[in-house]
């Protein structure tokens, strides 16, 4: 367990007996971590040693790549594909029948560019229902099945993928086997998606499957390319720091939603941004020599993932990527030049550090899954000039009752929340000025798992 000291992440387990507050010229404070003993058991059951055998299973089917044979049971996408159903199956007789596996399968049309003809793809689903019936949420983990050699059109080539994107494939494999024997009030849903590499086609499509079904998505967590730890060009061995990229301002932001933004000042406020932070928070808690980098753009240059689709149908949304990328050992035909070896294969990964990525997107699922859901109608009151700033918002109108609630604030040129306040009433008073900083309110649980952070709207 680490100890911090760092005013960033303040945490007491005192907050929960009472409201608690931090003097602005205080310059030091140590972070008491308090851990939920469930989660820091799943965490401590991620085994390296699966990870490396599901990776190398994946391999094993030579090619994934979305236009590869589906009629071998041996070899291509579609034996790539029941066999993680299958294997999801198996995890689902942990669960008491609660957990199903479905195969979503669904046609794209000829594109001209990436899809030469019209084929049939399919995500391989394993969903963990939520056992409160009054409770509506839902989030996603994800990786993406299919891989590629250099011809992002070449289907027959040897393309093993394992580390793009195997890693993620059995990073949410390994969450789905570790979580089905608990119970969560929120549904939970362990995704292998086809078709990435081609043009995020079935991130797309369960996006958009979860927006026209009206599924109330609190949080999807995407990982591609999460398992190697060292970078060619530079030389550098890291396994202690892993990327978080999240969106700024919302892709589907709303001329009414821009207006609120610009009065806030809040371009570094997206509810995808904060569940980066969240992911942060809760990663670097239960998962020991790991740094969350939070990145905030919403990937890298010239690439894409499986969190963007959800991103443009209004969802809170992030991908996690290796801190260093080693491009001999991705997007390569695998071959030998001059002696070296070339093509994304699994000698070149580093399971432990794939480990540790693993156990931060758990934390972070668990945490949310078992925390009330968020607080509704958060406001400023910005009717009176005042140097204080009276916060006020509503219960949750679904599922458990907090025990209490946190009140996140930062000055307003930081990128991370700085203070904590724990309030057991919907509405709080603090001697900071509105006009300086930066406010957020969580939904709390007696045993501190809390909600995302909701910011506030000026009211009158």
């Amino acid at each position: 367990m680490t100890f911090k000291l760092n005013l960033t992440r303040l945490l007491t387990a005192a907050m929960l007996a009472g409201t608690y507050f931090i003097s602005p010229t205080q310059s030091i404070a140590q972070e008491v971590v308090r851990q939920d003993d469930d989660i820091k058991q799943m965490v401590n059951q991620i085994s390296a040693k699966n990870l490396e055998d599901l990776v190398r299973k994946m391999v094993s089917f030579g090619t994934r790549h979305t236009l590869s044979t589906t009629t071998s049971k041996k070899e291509g996408v579609g034996a790539a594909r029941e066999w993680v159903k299958s294997e999801f199956e198996k995890y689902a007789q942990a669960s008491n029948g609660r957990m199903k596996v479905e195969m979503d399968k669904f046609v794209v049309k000829a594109d001209g560019r990436r899809i030469p003809a019209d084929v049939e793809m399919a995500n391989v689903v394993a969903i963990l229902p939520g056992t409160d019936p009054n409770d509506d949420r839902v989030i996603i983990v994800g990786g993406h099945l299919d891989s590629r050699a250099t011809d992002v059109m070449d289907a027959k080539s040897k393309a093993p993928g394992a580390n793009d994107d195997a890693s993620g494939v059995a990073m949410v494999m390994e969450m789905a086997r570790v979580m089905a024997s608990k119970k969560f009030p929120t549904t939970l849903m362990f995704v292998a998606f086809q078709g990435e590499e081609q043009g995020l086609y079935g991130s797309k499509h369960l996006a958009e499957r979860a927006k026209k079904e009206g599924w109330n998505l609190i949080a999807m967590q995407n990982n591609d390319i999460v398992g190697n730890s060292y970078s060619a060009e530079t030389g550098l061995h890291d396994n202690t720091r892993v990327r978080i990229f999240s969106e700024g301002t919302p892709a589907s932001e709303t001329e009414a939603e821009a207006r609120m933004r610009k009065t806030l000042g809040a371009e570094n406020d997206s509810p995808s941004r904060n569940l980066a932070r969240y992911m942060e928070m809760v990663g670097e808690k239960y998962v020991d020599q790991i740094d969350v980098v939070l990145v905030h753009r919403t990937d890298r240059f010239l690439r894409g993932g499986d969190h963007t689709p959800f991103n443009q149908q209004g969802y809170t949304a992030v991908r996690m990527s290796e801190m260093n990328e080693d491009f001999d050992h991705q997007h390569q035909d695998v071959r030998k030049e001059d002696g070296k070896q070339y093509g994304d294969l699994p000698e070149f990964m580093d399971f432990e550090y794939l480990r540790k990525n693993t156990g931060v997107n758990l934390a972070t699922m668990a945490s949310l899954a078992w925390a009330p859901a968020a607080p509704e109608k958060v406001g400023v009151i910005t009717s009176n000039l005042t140097n204080k700033t009276d916060l006020k918002w509503e219960a949750p109108s679904k599922g458990q009752k907090p025990a209490g609630y946190y009140v996140l604030m930062r000055e307003t040129s930081s990128p991370n929340w700085e203070k904590k306040f724990f309030v057991k009433d919907t509405k709080a008073t603090l001697p900071f000025s509105k006009d300086n900083y930066f406010f957020a309110v969580q939904s709390v649980d007696a045993e501190g798992h809390a909600s995302l952070p909701v910011l506030p709207v000026p009211v009158r």
